[in-house]
């Protein structure tokens, strides 16, 4: 739940008799200059808009995070956290913030709902995290490593963490996989207990904890993978925070095994530093998996469509040359995809549910495609390679 300053355009000198020297100069000048704003603000999006939209906050170049523009979005974001230590989801904290603006949330910090979904918290960790390390300004230092107490304050004693910190009731209480929340949350974790760049100035005992938090969280992520058939497949959105059993979430999202969320799970388990045989079985399970969910021969297509509400219609099209699919969501046993309306009925196929859920959410997606074809031999090859040197 993402380009830089406003790229201007460079204005060639006028030329005059025997002043070629001059526009050489003048030329290798813009050139530089364009370079120079290219490397800080790689996208025309921000040439039109003169700011870095929040969505490409940690998209950027290393060298941009030092730049007054970075700089004001992390004031920004000291603004948008709360009390806590935590942030509010779905929230462009990049935006110019006019002075009200400023005073209704500090007024605010005490009562803003605080969690991970939608990357929430741990992207603005991320992001001070790294204009901290450009620029050494120590307003930065304190509501960073208060956000990591806030992450760490959040995790369930048997390793899980929520949606929503404090508590809400309702499914957000589960486990939450759901876009990468929990991974993402541990990735942020595991870099600081690495000593990772540029996390290099959090203090050891908060280095400590989150080596002893990502421990945790990886012995829940084990027990929540979901055994079909004696074999360890892959995972739901979200599990129960009692028995880790996979659980559902809104209406359309049930219990299921999913194409989507599955994939960061395995990603993080594949960087676990001399990995254990039950987190090897694990990510050899779910690999394993992912091949035979593939749903071959038929690509999603954005159709037009005079009598959408939109004027376009996504559609399933038939293709014997397309690259394989995964269903975000397959039932637990059959293996067959899963789609669903609002009313929490499942259908077979994309064409069987309403416009709205049809083309308002990723049902379909090439998601464990590059980690099939990459990254899973990789680590194979790296694992085997460092078995036989032990």
């Amino acid at each position: 739940n993402t380009p830089s300053p406003s790229e201007g355009r460079g204005q060639r000198e006028p030329c005059d008799r025997g002043g070629r020297g001059r526009v050489l100069a003048a030329t290798a000048l813009l050139v530089f200059v364009l370079s120079t704003l290219v490397i800080a603000a790689p996208s025309a999006a921000t040439a039109q808009t003169g700011t870095v939209p929040w969505s490409q906050g940690l998209r950027q170049a290393p060298a941009w995070y030092g730049t007054p523009e970075a700089v004001r979005i992390a004031d920004n974001l000291l603004l948008y956290q709360n009390d806590n230590g935590g942030w509010e989801k779905n929230i462009d904290m990049a935006k110019v913030l006019p002075e009200k603006d400023r005073a209704a949330l500090i007024a605010a910090k005490k009562n803003g709902e605080t969690g991970i979904d939608n990357g929430a918290t741990f992207t603005q960790l991320t992001y001070l995290a790294r204009v901290y390390d450009a620029t050494k300004a120590e307003r930065f230092r304190a509501p960073f490593l208060k956000g990591i107490d806030f992450l760490l304050a959040a995790q369930y004693e048997n390793g899980g963490w929520p949606q929503f910190f404090p508590l809400r009731k309702g499914y957000y209480t589960h486990i939450t996989f759901n876009d990468n929340a929990m991974v993402g949350t541990m990735t942020l974790l595991r870099d600081i207990a690495r000593k990772e760049a540029p996390y290099t100035f959090v203090d050891e005992a908060r280095r400590a904890k989150a080596e002893k938090a990502v421990q945790k969280g990886t012995e829940c992520i084990l027990k929540c993978q979901i055994t079909v058939a004696g074999k360890p497949t892959a995972w739901c959105a979200q599990h129960d925070e009692r028995t880790f059993a996979p659980a559902p979430a809104r209406a359309y999202e049930l219990i299921s095994l999913s194409g989507s969320e599955s994939v960061g799970i395995t990603r993080f388990l594949m960087g676990v530093d001399n990995p254990s045989p039950s987190v090897v079985r694990s990510v050899q399970g779910a690999a394993a998996w992912f091949e035979t969910a593939k749903l071959n021969g038929i690509r999603v297509e954005e159709q037009p469509d005079s009598k959408a509400p939109k004027g376009r219609n996504r559609v399933v099209v038939k293709d014997p040359a397309a690259p394989p699919l995964w269903a975000r969501f397959y039932e637990i046993g059959t293996n067959l995809p899963m789609f669903c309306d609002r009313d929490g009925v499942v259908k077979r196929s994309l064409a069987e549910i309403g416009y709205e859920r049809r083309n308002g959410y990723a049902w379909l997606g090439e998601w464990p495609r590059n980690l099939l074809e990459k990254e899973y031999p990789s680590w194979q090859k790296k694992r085997l390679k460092s078995a036989a040197t032990r």
